[in-house]
């Protein structure tokens, strides 16, 4: 696995153009904002269920860090500007600096960090795939929860039950889809490429 490795868009569109770029932008925000859209409620929780961290983890990993950052930003100002991309078609500020604008930094940074694990091809094998899966949900996890438990001031076990304890199962097959998706998606690939 060298730094030079590519991510799978740049194997597949390996001359990528300011037009491409838009489109895959597009395409990955109008993405997100379906996957947002599965939302299930979590009694005594602010945070919904959502199919969003799923497209986090396979945008972040086959865009790479900076179209990858690109786009979830893209989602992100979307929402801001008014676009009902957030769950349930929600949008506005309130959604970033609400009870759930930690999880949405969260999977802004972990589209730019699955990105950059993306370079040493991680995604290409099962054994290195679910690791790096698992990488991106706990970054975006992580500031979920330290925004969950400042914002709302409830204690750090509260902040765990309403705001992971609830979505772990879900979590866990997120992380198996895409770590197994991707894998089979590279051996096509690269046995086109051979």
């Amino acid at each position: 696995m060298s730094l030079s490795a590519t991510s799978l868009r740049s194997s597949l569109i390996p001359r990528s153009t300011a037009l491409s770029n838009a489109v895959l932008v597009v395409s990955g925000v109008l993405g997100l904002a379906a996957l947002a859209q599965i939302a299930i409620p979590v009694p005594g929780s602010p945070v919904p269920v959502t199919g969003q961290t799923l497209g986090v983890l396979i945008l972040g990993t086959t865009y790479g860090s900076t179209l990858g950052f690109t786009t979830f930003a893209m989602y992100i100002l979307a929402g801001i500007a008014g676009a009902p991309v957030f769950a349930n078609s929600g949008h506005g500020l309130d959604r970033i600096v609400g009870a759930t604008g930690g999880y949405l930094i969260g999977m802004l940074v972990a589209t730019f960090v699955l990105g950059q694990l993306a370079r040493f091809r991680l995604d290409q094998k099962f054994l290195t795939a679910l690791p790096s899966m698992l990488i991106g949900t706990v970054t975006t996890f992580s500031f979920g929860l330290v925004w969950l438990h400042q914002y709302t001031g409830q204690s750090w076990s509260w902040t765990i039950k309403a705001g992971l304890t609830p979505f772990i199962v879900g979590e866990v097959l997120k992380i198996a889809i895409a770590g197994t998706s991707l894998p089979s998606i590279w051996r096509v690939v690269n046995r086109k490429n051979s």
